[in-house]
């Protein structure tokens, strides 16, 4: 399947206010939760961010989906517009909400998630704990219980220059990381964009807090909870480098260590989409870690609808079929329309 360029049928309109967007809030056991869905039908996609990452920080992807089925952006506990909670919480915390959440929101099972970096461990934990809610699995770039074994570790001759670059990175911010985020989401609508890109600005440690606890209880929880069910999965490995990694990584170590960890991350993806009947790894020459979705949009599209495709013909499906490593080149992103991410409901 071939996603057409959407850059000149979404053209970026500001006529509308999309304040609305962040008034989707759903009282959980006291706590307030942001969870935004448009589209019908299902199984329904259910987008887990990264760390540090919000629902809407996937807007582009989830209207692609929407026109296809029902798509789902959501902010877990202590991130975006949900209430905040202390950091960082256990997967069995995070699955249990989530989980209670979408019954709250009336989105019925199955799901089909899109975990991106930490929530790949959310997504891979909530499919071994309710398998028969979950229809299918697409992981970007998904952090993985084996990174702690054979991640390249920092060399002391890096030691000096890595620090210089974080100070400087700290000194500067607001300004590096605003730039940053203004092309992440330069296609975004203003009125959705600006507060997004505060948001981050006031909230970058969250992108360390929400991960404290992989090594520690996370890949723990996911090593020893058992196989993945079988049901239809994509792993993408992103070959390039994001401008937050650039920002925060001095250039002799990025330089040393970007060829040993994708080879270190192709390895570990490719067995772990091994791992099911039904999986495949993909490989983005292009895109970065933590900007996937926006660097290659169409490439993550034609993926969750593969996938969407596969969980409703799952049964027909030859399971002996041999999994195979595909390597795809990017399109660039397209911009949005504040008209399509208006509620229907909110309107009557």
């Amino acid at each position: 399947m071939i996603i057409k360029d959407h850059k000149k049928e979404y053209q970026s309109s500001q006529s509308q206010d999309s304040e609305h967007l962040f008034k989707n809030l759903y009282n959980v056991d006291g706590t307030s939760l942001f969870l935004y869905k448009s589209g019908s039908g299902g199984p329904t996609v259910v987008f887990l961010p990264a760390a540090g990452m919000v629902g809407l920080d996937y807007l582009n992807i989830h209207h692609c989906i929407s026109k296809h089925t029902t798509s789902v952006i959501y902010d877990r506990s202590g991130t975006g517009w949900s209430s905040q909670v202390k950091l960082p919480r256990s997967a069995e915390e995070v699955t249990d909400e989530l989980r209670s959440l979408l019954h709250t929101a009336d989105v019925p099972a199955p799901y089909l998630f899109v975990g991106h970096s930490l929530g790949g461990i959310y997504a891979r934990r909530y499919a071994q704990r309710f398998p028969s809610e979950v229809a299918g699995t697409l992981l970007l770039e998904p952090a993985h219980e084996d990174f702690h074994t054979y991640a390249p570790k920092l060399k002391k001759r890096y030691l000096l220059s890595q620090s210089f670059t974080v100070i400087r990175a700290l000194l500067t911010y607001k300004q590096s990381f605003r730039s940053i985020y203004e092309q992440m989401f330069s296609m975004w609508p203003d009125s959705i964009r600006e507060p997004l890109i505060e948001y981050h600005l006031r909230n970058l440690l969250n992108m360390y807090t929400e991960k404290n606890n992989l090594n520690n209880q996370l890949y723990p929880e996911v090593r020893t909870g058992g196989d993945m069910p079988d049901i239809p999965l994509i792993v993408f490995t992103a070959m390039g480098v994001d401008s937050i990694t650039s920002l925060l990584t001095s250039p002799s170590f990025l330089r040393e260590i970007t060829e040993p960890f994708n080879q270190m991350k192709a390895t570990i993806y490719h067995n772990l989409a091994n791992s099911v009947p039904n999986g495949e790894h993909r490989i983005l020459e292009n895109a970065g870690h933590a900007t996937i979705h926006i660097d290659c949009p169409n490439e993550v599209v034609e993926a969750i609808l593969h996938v969407l495709d596969l969980s409703k013909t799952h049964n027909e499906i030859d399971n002996g079929v041999k999994r195979k490593t595909n390597v795809l080149k990017n399109n660039k992103p397209f911009p949005l329309n504040e008209d399509d991410f208006r509620d229907p409901e909110s309107e009557g």
